[in-house]
């Protein structure tokens, strides 16, 4: 929901406005629905970055009708980010709230503090119209929608200025102000839209009591518009206006208008964008993000359809044991293994996860990226810190989708200076006695990996996800 810096309609923090361990230093963006603010951490606190955005949701001088409709906004936002952890979604630190009831349009705010970005995909658009990163950007896109989807909720406002990129160049999904919980096969959400992103459907769609019924084709269709957008430069649908390219958008559901699919759209992307923006709702529920997702990253490889597989496993130079190459067959292909009492299952393929109790049972911390300290960053591990991981399963990239990163190296440390092990793409066991992890990263081959360290690092309980009351200075 951000806009660019300046825009009207800011919620009003002063520079050095004090809230918790934070310090406000700039306004990052604003929306209808919340501002956002670059802070940074004034007082130590365990398990807390050194940096970190602040949206501040307000819920002060308003009218009743609209405090209601805040305070909807913002538990939305606020349940899905306390609920649903993904690598691909921004991470919350904690949730305080402001009490200032000598600033009137302060008080009462909820304020989210959030992982900071670099920027948003829409900034990287205005300056390059089609960014060399765009493909491999779609397929982080894709992922967490595809996360979200798993988690029971639809985002419902997917659009560039709600991809947010981090520093390592990578995308998470932002913005959950208007996000669903399905209920079945649809969910409720609140009657506000981004024309260029809604699909036809749900322009017409009428307003209950509970708000008006989204399905996950609505992401769908959203992620089709994107794609389309971020890879040629263009929208698909005709219009110099957001209601021009609406009404279009009418037309094209009804038969009476087509796609303005571009030549510059590659190849492999056309039959995806295609089924995305099918006509009909029913005929893009064909198509689920987790289904797409395979599709995403095949094309942001710039390859064809997967070749059989056993010339891929002949490529990583080592013999793999019989489970590890049952484990890689069935994550590669996103096949569980027929019969496993096992709860690996729940790693999805491109990640790497561990357990908080043998075979893949417990609590459940999973990553596509490599961290330097579980406890902050991107994903946090919060139990890691008190119980050490019982078990791991890689069911990482095969050499050739990760770009030869496909073992993961894990260590005893945040600063990844003491070696533990490490398992091979594929592989699932259960950890050592005395093996606690607290960090890991991705390498091409476990069979390059230096010795292993021998201390076991002792890790404080970390205290994260917070909820208390703030004052301004």
């Amino acid at each position: 929901m951000t806009l660019p810096p300046g825009a009207s309609g800011a919620l009003p923090v002063p520079e050095g406005y004090r809230i918790g361990a934070w310090k406000v230093d700039r306004l990052l963006g604003n929306g209808a629905f919340g501002s956002v603010y670059a802070a940074r951490r004034a007082l130590p606190r365990l398990g807390l970055p050194s940096r970190a955005a602040l949206k501040f949701l307000p819920t002060g001088t308003r009218t009743p009708r609209q405090l209601r409709h805040l305070r909807e906004l913002a538990d939305r936002e606020t349940e899905v980010l306390s609920r649903v952890r993904a690598p691909r979604l921004i991470r919350l630190y904690e949730i305080l709230a402001v009490d200032a009831p000598d600033q009137p349009e302060l008080d009462g705010a909820t304020v989210l503090v959030l992982e900071e970005a670099d920027c948003s995909l829409d900034t990287l658009l205005a300056e390059d119209r089609t960014p060399r990163a765009g493909p491999a950007l779609l397929a982080q896109i894709c992922e967490g929608l595809a996360q979200l989807h798993r988690a029971g909720w639809v985002h419902g406002d997917l659009k560039p200025g709600n991809v947010l990129l981090m520093p390592d160049g990578t995308a998470r999904l932002a913005d959950f102000n208007l996000a669903a919980e399905l209920d079945g096969t649809h969910a409720y959400a609140p009657p506000f839209t981004t024309p260029d992103y809604t699909p036809p459907d749900l322009l017409w769609a009428e307003v209950g009591e509970r708000g008006r019924q989204i399905r996950p084709t609505a992401d769908i269709w959203a992620f089709g518009i994107l794609a389309h957008l971020v890879l040629t430069g263009a929208l698909p649908l005709p219009g110099a206006t957001p209601a021009a390219r609406r009404d279009a958008a009418v037309r094209y559901a009804r038969g009476e208008e087509e796609l303005r699919i571009s030549p510059r759209l590659p190849l492999l992307w056309r039959d995806i964008v295609h089924d995305c923006l099918a006509r009909r709702p029913e005929d893009r529920a064909l198509h689920s993000t987790a289904s797409l997702l395979a599709r995403v990253r095949t094309a942001a490889a710039g390859r064809r359809p997967r070749r059989p597989l056993l010339p891929v496993l002949r490529r990583h130079r080592r013999p793999l044991i019989a489970a590890a190459a049952t484990g890689l067959l069935a994550g590669v292909l996103g096949l569980g293994v027929g019969g496993d009492p096992t709860g690996y299952g729940r790693c999805e393929h491109g990640q790497v996860c561990f357990f908080s109790e043998t075979d893949g049972h417990g609590e459940v911390c999973a990553w596509v990226d490599g961290y330097a300290d579980w406890t902050v960053g991107g994903l946090a591990c919060e139990w890691s810190a008190e119980r050490r991981p019982r078990s791991v399963y890689n069911n990482g990239q095969t050499y050739e989708e990760g770009a030869g990163l496909v073992d993961v190296l894990y260590y005893t440390d945040p600063g990844r200076q003491w070696l533990l092990g490490c398992v091979q793409v594929g592989e699932r066991r259960n950890l050592g006695e005395h093996e606690w992890p607290r960090s890991h990263t991705w390498v091409p081959d476990c069979t390059d990996a230096p010795g292993t360290g021998a201390r076991i690092y002792e890790v404080p309980r970390a205290g994260l996800l917070t909820h208390h009351r703030g004052t301004g200075t």
